[in-house]
């Protein structure tokens, strides 16, 4: 295994009662990468995190830590702290001794335990604050509390269950900003749990995309957004526009592929082979789209707008086109610009990506 891969899961597999949680997961993360763990409620991701730091036994498979094979090994041996969504703070004790429990556990020197409490209430900015109790504290004050308990432990795996999700929207971003700043300043290696797109996309190196208890795609984010592989994470990361279409011709890693009935036609880029006659899936981004701006060989539909939707920093507009498919398109800093009746929408080659579906 290379000394890069910090985190090695082979076939892991868990099972409560009847239900598969996890499906035969292999997946490596290397060391001082931000990973983040997303999908719906239910789809396996914090399962998966509880079974990485030992709270849950796999049923299957091997989770290895630094070429160590852990499958066995309790939590508290695994090197793996964890920051809870409820932060998970003891109110009865102060700041300090909050982050000094897991020293305190494993009964390191009174020196190094004082040493080691400040320098990570120094990282997160807590510094001053060692006396003060949890409910004294604001919600963005007790995450950075979990934070440094975690840090203190100078591990070299940190795992994050939600733990922003009780803060408020503005709070969120600043406390978001703060982590990625802590992560990148540190070396750190963070497996982050979330449900939310922007989180996820804002945050991270690499994104583990779960459905159903197996991971759909593992990328980082810009080839999430713009490459899904699957029709399931090209919709459950933000807006798209599928397009149901058939291959006409494949040669040189380009498909020409042919849309609706008046048989428009794209020439799309694709990494795998595609045969004449096969049906995909096309996915355009609305932020791909312009409206009344076509250029020669584009991808280029006529239609009539059906609605908009005024979202300050774009207008989001609701099209038909001539088979009534309704596509999404957003048009942004057009000032008073409204658009009404008959359009043209296009979108340049380059931003189609082809999915297959067979």
């Amino acid at each position: 295994m290379s000394s890069h891969i910090l985190l090695d899961l082979k076939n892991v597999s868990k099972v409560f009662g009847s239900n598969h949680v996890l499906k035969q997961i292999d997946l490596q993360i290397e060391r001082g990468k931000f990973i983040t763990f997303l999908g719906p409620s239910g789809c396996g991701k914090t399962t998966l995190l509880r079974s990485i730091a030992g709270f849950y036994t796999i049923d299957e498979g091997e989770i290895k830590i630094d070429g160590q094979l852990v499958n066995d090994l309790p939590p508290y041996k695994r090197g793996t702290p964890m920051v809870f969504q409820e932060y998970a703070l003891f109110p009865h004790m102060t700041v300090f001794d909050n982050v000094a429990y897991g020293l305190d556990i494993q009964k390191r020197p009174e020196a190094e335990i004082q040493d080691r409490v400040k320098s990570a209430m120094a990282k997160v900015k807590l510094t001053g604050l060692e006396e003060r109790y949890p409910h004294e504290m604001s919600g963005g004050q007790q995450q950075r509390v979990a934070m440094a308990r975690a840090l203190v432990m100078n591990s070299p795996i940190i795992l994050l269950d939600e733990p922003l999700s009780n803060l408020d929207a503005k709070l969120r971003e600043e406390v978001r900003v703060e982590l990625r700043s802590i992560q990148q300043e540190l070396g750190l290696t963070v497996i982050y749990v979330t449900h939310d797109q922007l989180e996820a996309l804002s945050m991270s190196d690499h994104i583990v995309v779960f459905n159903k208890g197996a991971i759909d795609q593992y990328g980082t984010p810009h080839d999430i957004y713009y490459k899904p592989r699957t029709p399931y994470v090209a919709d459950f990361i933000g807006t798209t526009n599928f397009v149901d279409a058939v291959v006409r011709d494949f040669a040189n890693g380009k498909a020409t592929v042919e849309y609706g009935t008046s048989k428009r036609t794209a020439s799309v880029t694709i990494d795998e082979a595609v045969t004449s006659g096969e049906k995909v899936l096309l996915s355009i981004r609305p932020e791909s789209m312009r409206i009344n701006a076509t250029n020669a060989g584009e991808f280029i539909v006529s239609g009539f707008v059906k609605s908009s939707m005024f979202l300050g920093e774009k207008e989001r507009y609701f099209i038909l086109d001539d088979d009534m498919k309704e596509w999404i398109v957003d048009a942004y800093d057009i000032g008073l610009t409204r658009y009404q009746g008959n359009v043209t929408i296009s979108a340049a080659d380059d931003k189609i990506h082809l999915i297959k579906i067979s």
